[in-house]
């Protein structure tokens, strides 16, 4: 009888030590370990703009965080050809952004919705350090995907950038999911699933630049990379998001107005 009375009482702190884990334990951030600054941040003058005026920098890359949405409005990074390695990396857990003020959405909102946890700055182009891949589990980087399109067209287009890199040289990436009214909301602090995902590339031209902005429904779909093009302008009226708005009004016209695919390979 005693022995039972103490295997009873065994498996109830048990219950009570695994609930508490899974519901209160958070690792610890995802800090710099040499404690030096070796950025690679995004030029300010190819920024977009904040609908929300929240920005968080962390060393490989940028976000604007969009609070009723519980998710950023837009990543920002850069992707030099050194940042293309093959290091086989152990993927971390899904923890809050510390710098976010306002909390990012918890990752159990994910659990059980069907949906992925949809990175925006991929950890596969951050496998050069372990920080640096790390760093992409901060939930303020995630989005909910439909599984079939996160290794799908949104995973082809992820390969692409990387060709291009390699081809072409450094670029910029902004992506995010377009945020709306009316959308779907998971979990217990209503993260909204995206209708669609956009994804805007640049690499210097010489004095200029050549962009390419993708906007892609959050499904999968066989059709080619290119069938997905839009111009920058039309991006913006659909995200309110101004994305060159510190380069000058002759300079957006020649660029966001029209497609122009002519100095990347597909």
């Amino acid at each position: 009888m005693k022995n039972k009375t103490i295997y009873t009482l065994l498996f109830i702190v048990c219950v009570v030590g695994f609930w508490v884990f899974e519901n209160f334990y958070t690792p610890d951030t995802y800090s710099n370990p040499n404690n030096k600054t070796d950025t690679t941040p995004v030029d300010s003058g190819f920024l977009p703009s904040s609908t929300t005026g929240t920005i968080v920098e962390h060393e490989y890359f940028m976000l604007s965080y969009n609070e009723p949405y519980e998710q950023a409005e837009w990543v920002a990074y850069e992707l030099k050809k050194s940042h293309l390695t093959q290091d086989d990396r152990r993927r971390p857990y899904f923890i809050e952004d510390p710098k976010v003020r306002t909390k990012s959405a918890d990752w159990k909102n994910y659990r059980g919705s069907g949906y992925d946890r949809g990175h925006l700055c991929p950890a596969g182009d951050r496998r050069f350090s372990e920080y640096a891949y790390n760093e992409t589990f901060y939930t303020s980087n995630i989005s909910p995907q439909d599984r079939e399109f996160n290794a799908g067209v949104w995973n082809r287009l992820e390969q692409q950038v990387r060709y291009w890199c390699k081809k072409y040289g450094d670029l910029v990436v902004i992506t995010g999911g377009v945020l709306e009214n009316g959308l779907e909301e998971i979990g217990e602090e209503d993260v909204d699933v995206p209708d669609a995902f956009y994804k805007v590339v640049f690499k210097k031209n010489g004095d200029s630049i050549d962009v390419l902005s993708f906007l892609m429904p959050n499904k999968e779909s066989k059709a080619e990379l290119d069938s997905f093009l839009i111009p920058i302008d039309e991006l913006e009226r659909i995200t309110s998001i101004d994305f060159f708005e510190n380069q000058d009004e002759t300079w957006q016209q020649k660029v966001e107005g029209k497609v122009n695919a002519s100095g990347w390979r597909f």
